[in-house]
């Protein structure tokens, strides 16, 4: 982990060097992006930390996500949908549904930076493995910023590690035997003991859209 810490740290503070003021960070509070949250607030502590409000999350992420925020004193942006999306559409066209209430309300938002840090890992998904540490990403409006991922090599036993170390508050929902948590209506308990994201959207697609909808 020696390794892998000192190249997150270094970027990390690369990036409030270049951008402060001008940057923010997606978090979903699973735990790599806490993890990365851990990093970041130690070097900035005013990072506007932006949060996809999508009215389907599990009871206990808004709990622990409002915690963290008070305790941690965050700097917080709730994240909505531009609209309201059709009630359920997540039932017929969960893709749709990502699209409205995830990818058209963030990429609207990070209109407003220049740069955009994530907690993406190259081992959590084959659509990741080409990850780089910073990649350009057009936005729709055509703007183009930066992608920032400072774990981008990092394994889950690494973001484990990093966790218990550092004692970091754990999303009850770990505990309870998920792996990777999103909308409840689309996160179930791994398929594949072996694919943390197996149980996200019945293991029908590994993507909400977020990182793969922008052009690089």
């Amino acid at each position: 982990m020696p390794d892998i810490l000192s190249t997150a740290q270094s970027l990390i503070e690369q990036t409030v060097r270049d951008h402060r003021g001008n940057y923010c960070y997606t978090c979903s509070f699973q735990v790599e992006d806490v993890v990365l949250l851990h990093l970041l607030k130690t070097v900035d502590p005013e990072v506007p930390v932006l949060f996809l409000e999508t009215g389907y999350h599990f009871p206990e992420t808004l709990a622990y996500r409002d915690q963290v925020a008070s305790d941690w004193k965050l700097n917080l942006v709730n994240i909505t949908p531009p609209a309201e999306a059709p009630v359920e559409l997540y039932k017929t066209d969960p893709a749709a549904c990502c699209n409205w209430r995830k990818v058209k309300g963030l990429m609207a938002g990070l209109d407003n930076y220049n740069a955009w840090v994530t907690g993406l890992r190259r081992e959590q998904s084959p659509t990741r493995a080409n990850l780089q540490y910073v990649e350009p990403h057009k936005l729709p409006s055509g703007r183009q910023i930066q992608k920032i991922s400072p774990l981008a090599e990092w394994t889950w036993k690494d973001v484990q590690a990093y966790a218990t170390i550092n004692s970091l508050p754990e999303l009850s929902l770990y505990a309870d035997g998920y792996t990777s948590i999103g909308c409840a209506p689309c996160t179930q308990k791994p398929l594949d003991p072996g694919n943390l994201r197996s149980g996200r959207w019945g293991g029908n697609k590994l993507e909400c859209g977020i990182h793969t909808a922008t052009e690089r």
